[in-house]
């Protein structure tokens, strides 16, 4: 057993035994984020994935429920006005979360940029110890391994870590006709120390909103 997995294991314990979660889960509507990313793509410059969009569509959401963009201390809860999103990474040695910082102040290919060099160095094991430290919110993505839906685990003292599954053609309701659909599955676990149930209802509402008028990310 290495020393990453040992540390892994403890903090994930640590964080399942001590923290009481919570878990919201929504459906997403995504065909006007994929219309968006393609139109992006379609110029010159760094390409943006999905996860990028929904990085970015995390710090809107904060700006919009700025109470989520929280941190769970033993004596205070720390609230941030800027963004700083850790983004979940699989390497060799195990999982690890970089932090970007300032989401919110970055452009699209500002987060695109700055997300593919964390991801980069993650796997190349060169990321400096306070690029894995702060951020209020991780995201993990397995969709892209086929996974529609899972829940994990927070990272300590973040308040909520998004889960995203893959993106499914589905069957939905629409002014009493039933269509087809790009449907993305989220599911949200909540720190209950530092947010209450509504304040992460009221999120996660807003996120949907967000990824279903995804001209709001870029603004």
């Amino acid at each position: 057993m290495t020393r990453m997995r040992r540390a892994i294991a403890r903090r994930l314990t640590e964080s399942k035994q001590s923290t009481p979660h919570f878990y919201l889960r929504a459906d997403a509507r995504v065909d006007a984020l994929l219309g968006l990313r393609q139109r992006i793509n379609a110029g010159q410059g760094v390409k943006v994935s999905i996860n990028d969009l929904l990085v970015k569509a995390i710090a809107s959401t904060h700006g919009i429920v700025p109470a989520m963009n929280v941190q769970w201390n033993d004596t205070s809860i720390r609230q941030f006005s800027s963004v700083d999103i850790a983004v979940a990474v699989a390497t060799d040695g195990g999982l690890v979360t970089p932090v970007v910082r300032d989401v919110d102040s970055l452009s699209m290919s500002g987060v695109a940029t700055a997300t593919k060099d964390l991801i980069a160095r993650a796997k190349e094991r060169r990321l400096r110890q306070e690029e894995l430290e702060g951020g209020t919110i991780t995201i993990t993505n397995l969709g892209m391994y086929g996974t529609d839906e899972f829940a994990a685990i927070i990272n300590p003292p973040q308040a909520a870590i998004l889960a995203a599954g893959a993106v499914r053609q589905a069957a939905v309701v629409e002014e009493g006709a039933v269509t087809v659909a790009s449907v993305l599955r989220l599911t949200l676990a909540v720190d209950h120390r530092s947010v209450d149930g509504a304040t992460a209802a009221e999120w996660m509402k807003a996120f949907v909103d967000v990824l279903e008028h995804p001209l709001r990310i870029l603004l």
